[in-house]
């Protein structure tokens, strides 16, 4: 079971910039993929971004609507993912969960953060 506690959310105004954190609750994110996802009022829920933390290293994936504004990252301790945002617009405007998704397993996310909210205004 992973526990995963998000935080760092809340009103910036558009151009400013935000760090989201996600963090686990007794183990590390070794061989998992740690996604960040977020979902707007009325809108489906939209995938963000991933890191892959494996023995050998990190890879990491970009949404095209992210891709130069965000970036994902870990703590040496690989306990905590980092999603910073920057030129923060309106649209980005949402609720932001992380996802783990243990590699070799379902590939799909089972573990979910409670959300944390970002609103941008113009």
């Amino acid at each position: 079971q992973v526990q995963l506690v998000e935080s760092g959310g809340g009103l910036v105004q558009a151009g400013g910039s935000l760090r989201l954190s996600c963090a686990a609750s007794g183990r590390t994110f070794t061989n998992y993929n740690i996604g960040w996802f977020r979902q707007a009022p009325g809108k489906e829920r939209e995938f963000v971004g991933r890191i892959r933390i494996t023995w050998n290293g990190d890879s990491r994936y970009y949404a095209d609507s992210v891709k130069g504004r965000f970036t994902i990252s870990r703590d040496n301790a690989k306990t905590t993912v980092y999603l910073q945002m920057n030129s923060l617009k309106p649209e980005d405007t949402a609720v932001y969960y992380c996802a783990a998704d243990e590699l070799g397993g379902s590939d799909d996310y089972d573990y979910w953060g409670q959300g944390t909210q970002v609103t941008v205004s113009s």
